[in-house]
């Protein structure tokens, strides 16, 4: 009896051990069990993402949008609020002294008076006897107006006062403003040319340059040179012809125009009593013109830009391409592909056919269209085809 007794608690010992490993065991086995979950779920969104990555970057960008968007509205509401409340206060105090030093015109006809005043105003006609020389609708005046609605800048300053004048417009813009896109992208594409790709191909050739660097450093070369011509001079230019403009809001008229925003607060000639304002108008027009095609040309060259090209093609949708049945010819009939011929200067395609089967070349013909690539010492002139 003594050695039952006396082995029963080792029996309970070990049976504890035991039970405690196999409770450690199936406690690691449901921790590993969770972990390997929890890493298939994480797998599972990281191929997700990656399938559809596009669509990921394209909704970052809409919210990035957004939020930029209100970030404009919150500053623009938080610097202009307090000086529209403050002339707000001063325009009802100057009524209300106008009022009490001409009892005898009632509050009434002093509102009609200013509505109607104000309207003609927003099409640009002052009562004021100062601006009464300024025809809004002489030819050059005309001329400035047409560039504008053609450009898409439309100042608003002048506007049609007739129901022919608007119905005009509207048949005019339709027309007008695609012919307007035509002929902007094809200066645009003849002076990209000889600003920015032969430059390029130029330099890279001539000291060994990357096309990338150099494609860099003469886009804000351009940038710089279109800043000062474009922004800077005209700028100093305006302040010194108009009497009421500082640099800084000569500066803000260009960037507004050239950017065809066209907020129509600062409007060049429009001052009493305008020396020139014939030749005035006209050289603003022609400016406006020369200004956006430069423009235009500076956005290009950036576009080109292998490193924003890259930037964008994360946001587009990739084309579905199967080229499958072409892999498949070619690995079967084991195609080589000659380099280009020293001495001909053509490439061409080299081919074997299967023992006992069709040639290469007649698979090739329902799958590939034939092509022939002509070397050329010129480099990438878009105009050597």
């Amino acid at each position: 009896m003594s050695r039952i007794f006396g082995t029963t608690p080792k029996i309970l010992a070990s049976e504890e051990r035991g039970g405690e490993e196999r409770t450690e065991e199936l406690f690691s086995f449901l921790i590993n069990d969770k972990m390997l979950q929890s890493l298939s779920s994480v797998n599972s969104c990281a191929r997700l993402l990656r399938t559809h990555r596009s669509s990921c970057y394209f909704v970052s960008l809409v919210l990035g949008y957004l939020l930029y968007l209100v970030f404009g509205a919150v500053v623009f509401s938080s610097v202009e609020l307090p000086y529209e409340d403050r002339l707000r206060r001063e325009l009802r105090d100057v009524k209300r002294q106008f009022l009490r030093d001409n009892e005898c015109l009632s509050e009434a006809r002093l509102e009609e008076f200013l509505r109607r005043a104000l309207e003609a105003s927003n099409y640009g006609v002052s009562i004021l006897n100062n601006a009464s020389a300024n025809w809004n609708w002489d030819f050059t005046s005309a001329l400035f107006f047409a560039s504008t609605v053609l450009s898409t800048t439309g100042y608003g300053h002048t506007a049609p006062l007739s129901d022919g004048g608007k119905a005009f417009c509207i048949v005019y813009s339709v027309i007008g403003i695609p012919f307007t896109l035509l002929f902007l992208t094809a200066v645009v594409q003849r002076i990209m040319v000889f600003s920015t790709r032969r430059p390029i191909s130029y330099v890279s050739r001539r000291w060994g340059l990357s096309k990338p660097l150099v494609a860099i450093v003469h886009a804000m070369v351009l940038a710089s040179v279109a800043v000062a011509c474009f922004f800077l001079v005209p700028a100093a230019i305006f302040s010194a012809l108009e009497e009421d403009w500082n640099f800084l809001e000569s500066f803000y008229f260009c960037f507004i125009s050239l950017s065809t925003i066209g907020l129509g607060d600062y409007v060049p000639g429009e001052a009493l009593n305008q020396k020139y304002r014939e030749f005035y108008k006209v050289g603003i027009t022609l400016y406006l013109i020369l200004g956006l095609i430069v423009i235009l040309v500076v956005l290009e060259t950036f576009c080109e830009l292998q490193q924003l090209k890259q930037l964008r093609k994360m946001f587009y949708l990739k084309k579905d391409s199967k080229p499958q049945d072409r892999l498949a010819i070619l690995e079967h009939d084991h195609l080589a592909f000659t380099t280009v011929s020293e001495s001909s200067g053509v490439t061409t395609f080299c081919s074997t056919a299967a023992p006992g089967g069709v040639g290469v070349e007649d698979k090739l013909q329902a799958y590939l269209r034939p092509v022939v690539v002509l070397a050329s010492n010129k480099g990438d002139d878009p105009l050597i085809e």
